[in-house]
């Protein structure tokens, strides 16, 4: 499945789960989700991403570990379905937009239990998360550096490439 889909699935999740185990159940969803999309573009992504992108997948790895017991169903863990990337700007947007809604239902969570060893997964998985949206937010940065970059090529080379021949010719002289 494509990962802008698999990300709508997750936030969709997330905006319905209800009580404690529900919402930490889809908080370490979306770290495996972001673990996946991260290891999928170190393997098969634009090359100038793969470094940040293998990052982004180690981030969530320890992100997701954090918690003790994830309650999450055998066989309906989200990520396992990712399929491709197809809009690498796109899905990293989403899934920013994604991580930051489970960290926000992870401080809610953490300001509400009087746990002490539930409080503290929750900050560790809170760090992850801030963690990995930085990540993110490097990885879009670079992709529209490198966009205005081919773009500022093109301009000067024209928008057929670089036109090479004579200049008398161009210029209406024989």
């Amino acid at each position: 499945m494509e990962a802008e889909r698999l990300i709508e699935a997750g936030r969709s999740a997330l905006a319905d789960s209800r009580g404690v185990p529900a919402v930490m159940a889809e908080a370490w969803q979306a770290q495996a989700l972001a673990r996946a999309v991260g290891g999928q573009l170190a393997r098969s992504g634009p090359a100038e991403l793969r470094t940040d992108a293998r990052g982004l997948s180690e981030i969530c790895a320890l992100g997701s570990a954090v918690f003790d017991h994830p309650m999450v169903p055998a066989g309906s863990v989200r990520a396992s379905q990712l399929t491709e990337v197809s809009d690498v700007p796109g899905a990293l947007d989403a899934l920013a937009q994604l991580l930051g809604e489970a960290g926000i239902a992870l401080v809610g969570v953490a300001c509400g239990t009087e746990e002490e060893g539930l409080y503290w997964q929750c900050i560790e998985a809170i760090d992850a998360v801030d963690e990995s949206v930085d990540r993110i937010h490097g990885m879009v940065r670079r992709l529209a550096e490198m966009e205005r970059e081919q773009e500022g090529d093109q301009e000067r080379d024209g928008p057929y490439g670089v036109i090479r021949g004579p200049a008398g010719f161009v210029a209406g002289q024989p």
